[in-house]
């Protein structure tokens, strides 16, 4: 990292400012072990008013001039954008505000704990940890069969042969020091854990808070906007972070493994030689709520997507019932007050008369010999290609695309359903949407110009102009 970068961070990370600020014990200690150490999502402002007074009152028994503002007044100074240490916002169906910690407050309140002097280093299982990490990378990636079994006969040996020692009673067992060391790794891990969910959940948030911007100031069509945010949520569950992420919460979810966890947890905190840590006994508690909080913003992202679709249509409807009313209006302001300059105009002053003594006499016209037998002519088969290679246009496969665009009682262009189904026949296939009538699906054209673009059988790009057609669906 270069000098304007690091200087860069210094003014803008918030967990920078956070150690920077004046009041950043007061901060630590209570946000770090309300959010991070109780391992909370959002909590009520009440609820976390009434704890920081408390906390406050501890302090001031023994310090009375040290943080004497209000504690609503503290959480509201953390919780605005130039802090960025806590998160404001109202929850679905709720009327308070909650708060809730940002990924800038566990990173600040972790590396603060690894200023903590240790009892001792270990180093002897995380090397061991690393070369176990070494041999998944490299037998993982191994796609020569003769080297996997090798390396899967290599570990039978060894578990034979360890299989065989216990058996005969001898087998080594760890010694204080090796388990000290292994549980705290396993602590270390078990909290690191917990702060990367914090960190996904606000990315996952981040795509979430930009959809319902693009939403709100959108004012095209909604094919185009559903295919950005349906691209935008493919992408980050696409991507390696996305992935790994979904992979660990369905390991989480599976009741064996759920179980295995338990077992695991209640023997190693029965163990005398290690400290007893009653949030490790349930981490694995601590870890399914927060990939459920991180999985709630995902799916909060979908109903987002459901209610612009509900509200377009309730537009929609609203418009065509005005439309109606007006007509109503019309109606009954023209029966009770008539128009009187209403009648027929005829634009010439008199109606044409043609006499029965005008019309010419009858003039019989000779016969005309016609042969119906066409000439004989040599049979061009070039004519006969392009009738047979003819394609076939299935007209169900389109019908599907439009149920799949087209919500009931709603119209979408042609136009806005071809660039999420692409031409796959040509200019028949475009014909085809336009025969399209029955089924609850009819076909209008207006007046607006329009230009569609697709690909021939050879591949060649054409484009077709035409006349804006609206698919509608009853």
């Amino acid at each position: 990292m270069d000098l304007d970068e690091i200087d860069r961070l210094r003014e803008r990370h918030p967990a920078w400012r956070l150690l920077r600020a004046h009041n950043a014990p007061l901060i630590l200690a209570f946000l770090g072990g309300r959010f991070i150490e109780g391992n909370r999502g959002a909590v009520p402002a009440g609820e976390l008013v009434s704890a920081l007074d408390d906390f406050l009152y501890a302090v001031h028994r023994t310090e009375p001039e040290r943080y004497v503002a209000d504690p609503a007044a503290y959480l509201d100074d953390w919780a605005t954008p130039e802090a960025g240490w806590l998160r404001r916002f109202y929850p679905a169906a709720s009327d308070e505000v909650h708060y809730e910690a940002t990924p800038a407050l566990e990173r600040a309140y972790a590396w603060i704990q690894s200023l903590r002097s240790r009892a001792f280093v270990g180093t002897e299982s995380r090397l061991q940890t690393a070369v176990d990490l070494l041999r998944q990378i490299v037998h993982g990636s191994e796609t020569d069969a003769d080297q996997r079994i090798a390396e899967i006969e290599r570990r039978q040996a060894a578990i034979e042969a360890e299989l065989a020692a216990a058996r005969r009673g001898r087998f080594d067992t760890l010694d204080d020091t090796a388990l000290r060391e292994r549980y705290q790794q396993f602590a270390a891990t078990a909290r690191e854990l917990l702060r990367d969910f914090r960190e996904v959940e606000e990315n996952f948030r981040s795509l979430d808070r930009s959809a319902r911007e693009k939403i709100a100031g959108w004012g095209g069509g909604k094919g185009e906007l559903l295919a950005d945010l349906v691209s935008s949520r493919m992408d980050i569950t696409a991507s390696d972070q996305g992935r790994s992420f979904q992979a660990f919460y369905d390991l989480l979810l599976s009741e064996e493994r759920q179980s295995e966890l338990t077992d695991l947890l209640g023997a190693v905190q029965s163990l005398p030689q290690l400290p007893v840590d009653s949030r490790l006994r349930g981490v694995h508690h601590d870890w399914a709520d927060a990939a459920e909080r991180t999985q709630q913003t995902v799916r909060n992202l979908s109903e987002q997507l459901r209610r612009f679709l509900e509200d377009q249509v309730w537009v929609e409807n609203r418009r065509v019932l005005d439309l109606v009313r007006t007509v109503e209006a019309a109606a009954l302001a023209a029966r009770e007050t008539p128009p009187l300059d209403i009648g027929l105009v005829v634009d010439q002053p008199g109606v044409p008369i043609a006499l029965p003594f005008e019309r010419p006499l009858y003039d019989p016209q000779p016969d005309v010999a016609v042969d119906s037998l066409p000439a004989p002519a040599e049979l061009d088969v070039t004519e006969l290609d392009g009738l047979l290679t003819q394609r076939f246009v299935d007209t169900e496969r389109l019908t599907e695309n439009i149920r799949a665009v087209v919500p009931p009682r709603t119209s979408v262009a042609l136009d806005e359903i071809i660039a999420l189904y692409p031409v796959e026949e040509g200019i028949a296939e475009i014909l085809g949407y336009l025969s399209l009538h029955g089924h609850g699906i009819t076909v209008e054209t207006t007046d607006e110009q329009t230009v569609i673009g697709y690909a021939d059988s050879g591949g060649a790009p054409r484009r077709v102009r035409m006349n804006r057609a609206l698919v509608r669906r009853a």
